[in-house]
Protein backbone atom coordinates (compact mmCIF):
# COMPACT_ATOMS: atom_id res chain seq x y z
CA UNK A 1 0.00 0.00 0.00
CA UNK A 2 2.86 2.76 1.01
CA UNK A 3 4.67 2.03 -2.20
CA UNK A 4 1.94 1.82 -4.40
CA UNK A 5 1.44 5.23 -3.27
CA UNK A 6 4.94 6.27 -2.93
CA UNK A 7 4.78 5.71 -6.53
CA UNK A 8 1.96 7.72 -7.70
CA UNK A 9 3.55 10.45 -5.93
CA UNK A 10 6.58 10.23 -7.10
CA UNK A 11 5.33 10.09 -11.61
CA UNK A 12 2.77 12.87 -10.04
CA UNK A 13 5.89 15.03 -9.20
CA UNK A 14 8.12 13.83 -11.86
CA UNK A 15 5.06 14.76 -14.68
CA UNK A 16 4.85 18.00 -12.86
CA UNK A 17 8.32 18.81 -13.04
CA UNK A 18 8.69 17.84 -16.77
CA UNK A 19 5.52 19.93 -17.79
CA UNK A 20 7.00 22.78 -16.19
CA UNK A 21 10.23 21.86 -17.90
CA UNK A 22 8.46 21.98 -21.42
CA UNK A 23 7.02 25.25 -20.82
CA UNK A 24 9.97 26.98 -20.04
CA UNK A 25 11.35 25.85 -22.82
CA UNK A 26 8.56 26.23 -24.96
CA UNK A 27 8.31 30.36 -23.49
CA UNK A 28 12.38 30.53 -24.51
CA UNK A 29 11.45 29.25 -28.40
CA UNK A 30 8.65 31.88 -28.29
CA UNK A 31 10.08 34.74 -27.32
CA UNK A 32 13.67 34.26 -29.42
CA UNK A 33 11.07 33.79 -32.36
CA UNK A 34 9.34 36.80 -31.30
CA UNK A 35 12.44 39.33 -31.35
CA UNK A 36 13.99 37.03 -34.37
CA UNK A 37 10.54 38.21 -36.31
CA UNK A 38 10.92 41.36 -35.35
CA UNK A 39 14.36 42.27 -36.86
CA UNK A 40 12.29 40.81 -39.53
CA UNK A 41 10.79 44.55 -39.79
CA UNK A 42 14.08 46.11 -39.10
CA UNK A 43 15.25 44.13 -42.13
CA UNK A 44 12.44 45.59 -44.20
CA UNK A 45 13.11 49.04 -43.48
CA UNK A 46 16.82 49.43 -43.76
CA UNK A 47 16.78 47.39 -46.89
CA UNK A 48 14.24 50.22 -48.20
CA UNK A 49 16.63 52.74 -46.73
CA UNK A 50 19.59 51.24 -49.07
CA UNK A 51 17.59 51.38 -51.47
CA UNK A 52 16.56 55.00 -52.02
CA UNK A 53 20.25 56.45 -50.91
CA UNK A 54 21.60 55.41 -54.40
CA UNK A 55 18.77 57.49 -55.52
CA UNK A 56 19.49 59.98 -53.37
CA UNK A 57 23.05 59.98 -54.26
CA UNK A 58 22.56 60.11 -58.31
CA UNK A 59 20.30 62.87 -57.98
CA UNK A 60 22.68 64.87 -56.11
CA UNK A 61 25.34 64.20 -58.38
CA UNK A 62 23.97 66.08 -60.94
CA UNK A 63 24.13 69.46 -59.05
CA UNK A 64 27.05 68.51 -56.63
CA UNK A 65 29.79 68.36 -58.62
CA UNK A 66 32.36 69.27 -55.83
CA UNK A 67 31.07 66.96 -53.30
CA UNK A 68 32.29 63.68 -55.13
CA UNK A 69 34.11 62.83 -51.87
CA UNK A 70 31.06 63.17 -50.01
CA UNK A 71 29.08 60.89 -52.29
CA UNK A 72 31.16 58.35 -52.06
CA UNK A 73 31.58 58.26 -48.33
CA UNK A 74 27.69 57.76 -48.33
CA UNK A 75 27.89 55.50 -51.21
CA UNK A 76 30.76 53.08 -49.50
CA UNK A 77 28.64 53.32 -46.11
CA UNK A 78 25.55 52.46 -47.83
CA UNK A 79 27.51 49.13 -49.38
CA UNK A 80 28.79 48.14 -45.82
CA UNK A 81 25.79 48.49 -44.00
CA UNK A 82 23.66 46.46 -46.42
CA UNK A 83 25.91 43.56 -46.16
CA UNK A 84 25.89 44.04 -42.53
CA UNK A 85 22.41 43.81 -42.29
CA UNK A 86 22.32 40.41 -44.44
CA UNK A 87 24.61 38.80 -41.77
CA UNK A 88 22.96 39.72 -39.41
CA UNK A 89 19.66 38.90 -40.72
CA UNK A 90 20.89 35.56 -40.75
CA UNK A 91 21.23 35.00 -36.90
CA UNK A 92 19.20 38.18 -35.24
CA UNK A 93 20.73 36.49 -32.13
CA UNK A 94 24.14 36.98 -32.91
CA UNK A 95 25.88 39.88 -30.80
CA UNK A 96 28.69 40.45 -33.05
CA UNK A 97 26.40 40.74 -35.89
CA UNK A 98 23.99 42.68 -34.26
CA UNK A 99 26.67 45.22 -32.92
CA UNK A 100 28.65 45.13 -36.35
CA UNK A 101 25.13 46.34 -37.86
CA UNK A 102 24.87 48.95 -35.41
CA UNK A 103 28.38 50.44 -35.65
CA UNK A 104 28.13 50.13 -39.43
CA UNK A 105 24.63 52.17 -39.43
CA UNK A 106 25.84 54.77 -37.17
CA UNK A 107 28.59 55.05 -39.57
CA UNK A 108 26.13 55.32 -42.65
CA UNK A 109 24.21 58.40 -40.61
CA UNK A 110 27.40 60.25 -40.32
CA UNK A 111 28.16 59.87 -44.31
CA UNK A 112 24.28 61.01 -44.53
CA UNK A 113 24.69 63.66 -42.14
CA UNK A 114 27.64 65.18 -43.94
CA UNK A 115 26.21 65.21 -47.01
CA UNK A 116 22.66 66.76 -45.59
CA UNK A 117 25.19 69.51 -44.41
CA UNK A 118 26.50 69.52 -48.18
CA UNK A 119 23.66 70.11 -49.42
CA UNK A 120 22.68 73.49 -48.23
CA UNK A 121 25.03 75.41 -50.64
CA UNK A 122 22.92 73.59 -53.43
CA UNK A 123 18.92 75.59 -53.04
CA UNK A 124 18.70 73.94 -56.54
CA UNK A 125 18.65 70.55 -55.47
CA UNK A 126 16.58 71.44 -52.65
CA UNK A 127 13.87 72.50 -54.78
CA UNK A 128 13.91 69.83 -57.36
CA UNK A 129 10.76 67.86 -57.40
CA UNK A 130 12.88 64.61 -57.26
CA UNK A 131 14.81 65.40 -54.62
CA UNK A 132 11.44 66.43 -52.34
CA UNK A 133 10.03 63.06 -53.17
CA UNK A 134 13.15 60.90 -51.74
CA UNK A 135 13.24 63.38 -48.98
CA UNK A 136 9.62 61.99 -47.91
CA UNK A 137 10.32 58.56 -48.47
CA UNK A 138 13.34 59.04 -46.13
CA UNK A 139 11.87 60.60 -43.72
CA UNK A 140 9.20 58.30 -44.03
CA UNK A 141 11.62 55.01 -44.08
CA UNK A 142 13.73 56.48 -40.75
CA UNK A 143 10.66 56.42 -38.76
CA UNK A 144 9.80 53.15 -39.89
CA UNK A 145 13.37 52.11 -38.79
CA UNK A 146 13.02 54.06 -35.35
CA UNK A 147 9.70 52.09 -34.41
CA UNK A 148 10.86 49.16 -36.00
CA UNK A 149 14.36 49.20 -34.03
CA UNK A 150 12.31 50.09 -30.60
CA UNK A 151 9.83 46.81 -31.06
CA UNK A 152 12.66 44.56 -31.61
CA UNK A 153 14.74 45.82 -29.13
CA UNK A 154 12.05 45.22 -26.50
CA UNK A 155 11.20 41.79 -27.66
CA UNK A 156 14.96 41.55 -27.07
CA UNK A 157 14.79 42.93 -23.29
CA UNK A 158 11.75 40.59 -22.78
CA UNK A 159 14.00 37.74 -24.04
CA UNK A 160 16.74 38.50 -21.71
CA UNK A 161 14.31 39.02 -18.83
CA UNK A 162 12.70 35.51 -19.29
CA UNK A 163 16.15 33.96 -19.43
CA UNK A 164 17.74 35.44 -16.62
CA UNK A 165 14.63 34.81 -14.67
CA UNK A 166 15.55 31.88 -11.61
CA UNK A 167 15.14 28.92 -12.81
CA UNK A 168 15.41 29.85 -16.14
CA UNK A 169 18.80 30.76 -15.87
CA UNK A 170 19.93 27.11 -14.35
CA UNK A 171 18.79 25.47 -17.60
CA UNK A 172 18.63 27.54 -20.32
CA UNK A 173 22.16 26.91 -21.29
CA UNK A 174 21.15 23.55 -21.46
CA UNK A 175 18.54 24.52 -23.90
CA UNK A 176 19.93 26.32 -26.40
CA UNK A 177 20.08 29.43 -24.77
CA UNK A 178 23.03 30.50 -23.08
CA UNK A 179 23.65 33.94 -23.92
CA UNK A 180 21.31 37.21 -23.78
CA UNK A 181 20.54 38.65 -27.16
CA UNK A 182 21.84 42.01 -28.09
CA UNK A 183 19.81 44.88 -28.71
CA UNK A 184 20.61 46.66 -31.54
CA UNK A 185 22.03 50.55 -31.19
CA UNK A 186 23.13 52.97 -32.68
CA UNK A 187 25.89 56.04 -31.83
CA UNK A 188 23.99 58.50 -32.17
CA UNK A 189 20.24 57.36 -31.60
CA UNK A 190 18.19 60.38 -32.50
CA UNK A 191 20.36 60.96 -35.90
CA UNK A 192 18.79 57.98 -37.41
CA UNK A 193 15.41 59.73 -37.28
CA UNK A 194 16.58 63.70 -38.33
CA UNK A 195 19.12 62.60 -41.60
CA UNK A 196 16.73 63.31 -44.24
CA UNK A 197 14.20 65.64 -42.44
CA UNK A 198 14.02 69.52 -42.89
CA UNK A 199 17.10 70.22 -45.27
CA UNK A 200 15.90 68.76 -48.12
CA UNK A 201 12.53 70.59 -48.41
Amino acid sequence: MFGSVFWVIFIGTLSVIVLYLIGLYNTLVSLRNRFKNAFSQIEVQLKRRHDLIPNLVETAKAYMTHERGTLVAVTEARNVAAACLKLAATEPGSAHSIAQLGRNESRLNTAMDNLNVSLEDYPDLYASETMMQLSDEMTNTENRIAYARQFFNDAVMEYNIFRQKFPTILIAEAFGHGTDATLLEFDDIEQIQTVPTASFT
